[in-house]
């Protein structure tokens, strides 16, 4: 069976991601991080194929993608759906936030991703 997780070959993206972090992944890293809801641990910048997910949680197969500027751009729409596509294909649930419901609704976001860890 092919690789698929954390490709040896997305590493260095995955690296590059981490330590190039918007403040709305990181304040929701801090809020996820260190097995803090219902004791799940989730993992940042994680690959599933060719594509990068902000967060993982493998015990619930749980993405989480916070979605900045770069989302909303002309062909982004297009490019998100068929990487969202890919990833649901891999028996992965997908979760969807922007900066703004980070930023301003945080215990909103972290009320959805508490009732989706099952």
């Amino acid at each position: 069976m092919t690789k698929i997780f954390n490709r040896s070959s997305e590493k260095k993206k995955r690296r590059s991601l981490r330590f190039g972090m918007p403040k709305s992944e990181i304040l929701l890293w801090d809020k996820i991080r260190g097995r803090q809801i219902k004791g799940f641990k989730f993992r940042r910048q994680y690959s599933v194929g060719r594509y990068v997910v902000d967060f993982y949680c493998p015990k619930t197969k749980l993405a989480i993608e916070v979605d900045g500027d770069s989302h909303f751009q002309e062909g982004a729409e297009d490019y998100d759906k068929e990487r969202q596509r890919y990833i649901e294909s891999c028996g992965i649930r997908f979760l969807r936030f922007t900066n703004l419901d980070v930023q301003e609704n945080m215990d909103g976001v972290l009320d959805v991703i508490y009732r989706n860890l099952a």
